[in-house]
C-alpha cells in the first residue's frame, strides 16, 4: 500500500514537473527577456489597452505582481497558475481582495468595491435595465453582511470570513480567474466586433 501511495505521488510530481517545464517554454516564447509586463499581459489575454476590459485586466496583472515590480517574472506566473488551477476556495478569495483593493490599502472601501463590480459587469455585459438592483444596493448590501466590525471598510479577514457566510456574496466576491474562459469570451467578442 505504501508503495503504491509512493509510486502514486512520484507520477503526480512528475506531471508538475513536466507541465512546469511545458509553461517555461511557453512564457519565455512569450516572453523572451523572462519577463511579462502589463501591455504583454493584455496583449497575451486579448485586452485592448483602453477597452472596457483593461482596467480589470491590471488589476488582475498587479494581484500577481507578488514583489511590485510592475513585471510578472516566471515564478509570479506559475504561483498565478497554481492559485488558479489547484488553489482552495480562501487562497482564491485573498487572490480577489487583492484584486477589489486597488490602492493597496489593506482595506476595501465602497468605491473600489463599487469599480470592480461595475467592471465585472460590464466584462459580462449585463445590461442595467435588466439588473433587479443597482450597483449601490448591490455593494450595500455586501457591506452589510462583510463589514463584520461596521467601519464603512472591509478587511481581508472580512472579506475571507464574509464570502464564506453567503453563497450570492460569495459568487459577488470571489473573481472568475480561469483564464481559460476568458480568454475565450475576449477572443469571442472580438470577432463578434469584425
Amino acid at each position: 500500500m505504501g508503495q503504491a501511495q509512493q509510486t502514486e505521488q512520484s507520477t503526480e510530481m512528475e506531471v508538475d514537473v513536466a507541465a512546469i517545464q511545458q509553461m517555461y517554454k511557453k512564457f519565455v516564447t512569450e516572453c523572451p527577456s523572462g519577463l511579462l509586463f502589463l501591455h504583454e499581459f493584455k496583449r497575451f489575454f486579448g485586452v485592448d489597452s483602453t477597452g472596457e476590459a483593461s482596467d480589470y485586466a491590471e488589476r488582475m496583472f498587479h494581484a500577481f505582481d507578488k514583489n511590485g515590480d510592475n513585471t510578472i517574472d516566471f515564478l509570479e506566473f506559475v504561483a498565478a497558475l497554481n492559485l488558479v488551477f489547484r488553489g482552495d476556495l480562501e487562497h482564491k478569495l485573498r487572490w480577489s481582495f487583492k484584486v477589489y483593493d486597488k490602492d493597496g490599502s489593506g482595506f476595501v472601501d465602497r468605491a473600489e468595491l463599487r469599480a470592480i463590480i461595475e467592471n465585472i459587469y460590464r466584462l459580462k455585459k449585463v445590461d442595467r435595465r435588466e439588473m433587479n438592483t443597482s450597483l449601490d444596493e448591490i455593494c450595500e448590501r455586501i457591506f452589510k453582511v462583510v463589514d463584520a466590525n461596521g467601519d464603512g471598510h472591509i478587511s481581508l479577514e472580512e472579506f475571507v470570513e464574509g464570502a464564506q457566510k453567503d453563497p450570492w456574496i460569495l459568487n459577488m466576491l470571489r473573481l472568475d480567474m480561469n483564464p481559460y474562459n476568458w480568454v475565450l469570451e475576449q477572443k469571442r467578442r472580438k470577432s463578434a466586433h469584425f
